[in-house]
């Protein structure tokens, strides 16, 4: 008896101390510098300012997808739609723009509305149909990715050139997409000290535990959605202005890239712990690897076989707890 008592308590010591293991965040800053340091060697303009331009205009998007992604799975779930929600922002926004620089704040508001519906949908489904994350949001990625076929059959559209003109454009010496990168981080640091995402934290980390204490969980969890919602909204925005263009199509690899810079920045899988710092870290050290993959003249397959094995790795590593609770 004594002997089972002991076993069981060994059992659930291990448990706790592997569902807490994740990725540490300081090591997605270090894979941040050495991305870096890899793309100056191959690269001799890398830190001319216009390659400085180019390589935060492409960042933007994968960041707020991230973030995004970041709180959604700080609560506990996840969002398989997200790409499929970027895709019909992009295509709302470029469709209301019709190349009239009068139309953009219009644009940019339903894009903003689109982007937290999408959320909102998704959160009720999980949160109050009940339905499990995967699944859910996995159903309406089709729903997304229909209407946005249905609006923007094709790829095209026109952005007026003042809007994208600026996106790519310099403020005080500093380019205008870092603006928005610290922007995105300020907004960040703001919603880490609210109320809503401390609830999101609490759900993540054990419902049960939260919901005894007070914390509405259904609402905490409906709020991440819709955070991550509009997060996804500002990547489709994003993607707009680096583009100039819509496709119904572009937001489709998104979706696994964004878990995986998640993975890569330290937030745990299972939620609870982490935070968007490293998953921003994370968001930009995938978009060098690709730089990396590109200037290392590695054939276009190959690319897709790198840029593979980084999702699998990082996935394989975030599950290794599941793997070990599952053998004890």
């Amino acid at each position: 008896m004594a002997g089972s008592v002991l076993q069981t308590a060994n059992r659930g010591l291990w448990r706790s101390v592997w569902d807490r293991f994740r990725v540490p965040a300081w090591v997605s800053y270090v894979l941040l510098a050495a991305a870096v340091g890899v793309n100056a060697s191959l690269q001799p303009y890398f830190f001319t300012l216009y390659n400085i331009q180019s390589n935060l205009n492409t960042f933007v998007p994968l960041v707020a997808a991230a973030v995004g992604q970041t709180l959604i799975i700080l609560g506990g779930g996840i969002d398989l739609s997200l790409g499929a929600i970027i895709t019909l922002v992009d295509v709302v926004v470029v469709t209301l723009m019709e190349g009239s620089i009068e139309r953009v704040p219009l644009a940019l508001a339903a894009g903003l509305l689109v982007g937290g519906l999408c959320g909102l949908a998704n959160g009720v489904l999980a949160a109050y149909v009940r339905l499990q994350p995967i699944v859910a949001t996995f159903a309406t990625s089709f729903i997304w990715s229909g209407l946005a076929l249905w609006i923007m059959p094709r790829p095209g559209g026109s952005v007026p050139r003042a809007f994208y003109r600026g996106y790519r454009d310099v403020f005080l010496g500093i380019p205008v997409a870092a603006w928005i990168i610290l922007g995105i981080i300020v907004l960040w640091l703001i919603l880490k000290r609210h109320r809503v995402t401390r609830y999101i934290l609490a759900v993540g980390g054990d419902e049960r535990a939260a919901y005894a204490t007070g914390v509405p969980v259904a609402k905490a969890k409906v709020a991440s959605y819709v955070l991550g919602g509009l997060f996804a909204a500002l990547a489709g925005i994003g993607i707009v202005a680096n583009t100039a263009s819509g496709d119904p199509y572009v937001g489709g690899p998104i979706t696994l890239t964004s878990i995986t810079a998640v993975v890569i920045g330290g937030t745990r899988l299972s939620g609870g712990a982490g935070g968007a710092g490293g998953s921003i870290a994370g968001a930009m050290i995938l978009s060098l690897v690709g730089n990396i993959v590109f200037f290392a003249n590695v054939g276009s397959y190959y690319q897709e076989l790198i840029n593979g094995a980084i999702v699998v790795a990082a996935l394989a590593l975030a599950g290794i707890p599941s793997l070990r609770r599952r053998s004890l």
